[in-house]
């Protein structure tokens, strides 16, 4: 027990030190024409779910699929799952999901929008606390971040306003739409409307960390 509280009192002070970095710091590059969305009708409030809806049976750790990407019409056709895994750009997520046991509820029925961090984003989390979350020991932490990211209902780009949306989580995120750029807390959407079966994913820039987890 104090060797697990150990590794979670190290994982926690590495996420809270990178929350407090991106908290200072702007994105500068040019909005990627993916991310610019008109501000149109609010966005439809989908009830709320509980974080352990995502919770499915634990399961062994896999590699990142290494399929053909899955794209346009294809992907409409595939759960979200399936499209994270096919993604080039997505596989430390994927990775992640496979870690926590969530890729049976991306695979149900949903349907859920995913703010799916890129593998650049992961790669900038602090030395060593994506090692630490891939874990066992810590996978309720990690299913709690990745759930943090997924939010019940299928957002498009063209119901996107500013405001704040339930994650399954349970903590909401702070959307903002300025001059045509997407924000979800501190991240910028750098990809919209990649579209599944059972929802529809936009891929961000940055790793949403909870706030119970930054107030630790």
């Amino acid at each position: 027990m104090t060797k697990r509280n150990a590794i979670s009192k190290q994982l926690l002070i590495g996420l809270v030190g990178l929350s407090m970095a991106v908290a200072t710091g702007a994105y500068s590059a040019e909005p990627d024409s993916a991310s610019t969305v008109p501000a149109q009708s609010p966005i439809t409030e989908v009830p709320q779910s509980p974080a352990e809806s995502l919770q499915s049976p634990a399961e062994a750790p896999q590699s990142p699929s290494t399929a053909s990407p899955i794209v346009g019409e294809e992907s409409a056709n595939a759960t979200l799952d399936q499209v994270v895994a096919s993604s080039s750009s997505l596989t430390t997520l994927n990775a992640a999901i496979i870690a926590a046991g969530l890729e049976a509820t991306l695979s149900g029925v949903g349907p859920y929008t995913v703010f799916a961090p890129s593998d650049e984003a992961f790669a900038a989390l602090p030395a060593g606390t994506l090692e630490q979350l891939l874990l066992p020991e810590n996978k309720a932490q990690l299913q709690q971040i990745i759930s943090y990211h997924v939010v019940p209902g299928n957002i498009s780009s063209a119901s996107i306003t500013p405001g704040q949306v339930n994650t399954v989580e349970g903590a909401p995120v702070t959307i903002n739409v300025t001059a045509g750029e997407v924000t979800v807390e501190d991240a910028r959407v750098v990809e919209a409307d990649i579209k599944a079966s059972n929802g529809v994913i936009h891929v961000i820039d940055q790793v949403l960390l909870p706030p119970d987890l930054q107030a630790q």
